[in-house]
């Protein structure tokens, strides 16, 4: 069984990672995932863990696919896997138009094309081909890697949907997907199919305030899953009626109505929350449904969240 937590923990600087990271192993824990939005970029906080860990297996969740040149992308993830052979797993995906153009002035290809396609000459680029030729969504002039890893990486998709859950089980090797309940895991399951490893961040409130935990989890609510990718995932998962009153409070700018309109059932669903012992408990319910890596991402509750990621190990 894998146990995997999100780095670097919110507030927390890098520096004072090392001494967690160190004990993670210890702890019971067996992966360590990074994410990329507009904190620490995916890859500087896996090199400093390579450093000071040599067991764990190190992972991105995701980098986003339009964000960096494909050629740079594969720079960046070879001499991870140099530095932790046989450990590092890349995850990309397609991110969001608000990440890609509206932060980052990159105009926001169709996401399975390009995910497609950087995930097809990332293959040829860590088999140490030379990479010539047009994609659909980019064309790559004569480039090879001066260095090829001597164990390339393993490639997983963020993947929210059929057609990107069939596109991971066809030619990457797993999916990683967030944002959704213990009992959704089976209809993720079942698009990808039983062969591939599936991952998902699990967001974890560690706290006994019932109150505080809804209240946190009703804002993240509100501000992620009005984005339109998880807007349309959960339209698939069947939550279009519920989600509908805080759609339309969000769309006529009435923030707080939005997340008034949040029911506690929903929160309950997608944010597990309790004592680390309870938390656990709700976290196994994924594995039991068919999810391989569970990937913690703790939320701020105002406690040593250095802390509470030793309390939720699995031992």
């Amino acid at each position: 069984m894998r146990w995997g937590l999100t780095v670097p923990l919110t507030g927390v600087p890098l520096r004072d990672h090392r001494q967690l990271i160190s004990d993670l192993a210890l702890l019971g824990y067996t992966d360590l995932w990074s994410a990329e939005v507009a904190g620490a970029d995916a890859f500087t906080p896996l090199v400093l863990a390579s450093e000071w860990d040599s067991s764990l297996r190190l992972g991105t969740a995701v980098v986003p696919v339009h964000t960096r040149g494909p050629a740079a992308l594969a720079m960046s993830a070879a001499a991870l896997a140099d530095l932790a052979p046989g450990r590092f797993v890349l995850g990309i995906g397609a991110s969001s138009e608000t990440i890609v153009t509206g932060w980052n002035g990159i105009a926001y290809d169709p996401p399975l094309a390009r995910t497609r396609d950087v995930l097809r000459f990332l293959r040829a680029a860590f088999a140490g081909e030379r990479v010539d030729g047009k994609f659909d969504s980019f064309t790559i002039q004569r480039f090879r890697l001066e260095k090829a890893p001597d164990v390339p990486p393993s490639i997983m998709l963020a993947a929210l949907r059929p057609q990107m859950l069939r596109l991971a089980a066809r030619e990457a090797d797993g999916a990683i997907t967030n944002w959704l309940s213990a009992d959704d895991v089976r209809k993720i399951r079942a698009e990808l199919g039983p062969d591939k490893e599936l991952a998902a961040r699990i967001f974890v409130c560690a706290t006994e305030d019932t109150e505080m935990a809804r209240n946190i989890g009703r804002y993240l609510i509100a501000t992620y899953l009005t984005v339109p990718g998880y807007a349309a995932f959960h339209d698939w998962l069947g939550r279009a009626e519920v989600m509908k009153p805080m759609r339309e409070a969000w769309s006529r700018g009435d923030r707080n109505a939005a997340m008034s309109a949040i029911p506690d059932s929903l929160v309950d669903a997608l944010i597990v929350h309790g004592t680390p012992d309870a938390c656990r408990t709700q976290i196994n319910r994924y594995v039991e449904n068919g999810l391989d890596t569970p990937i913690i991402a703790t939320l701020p509750t105002g406690t040593n969240l250095l802390e509470t990621a030793r309390s939720l190990a699995p031992a």
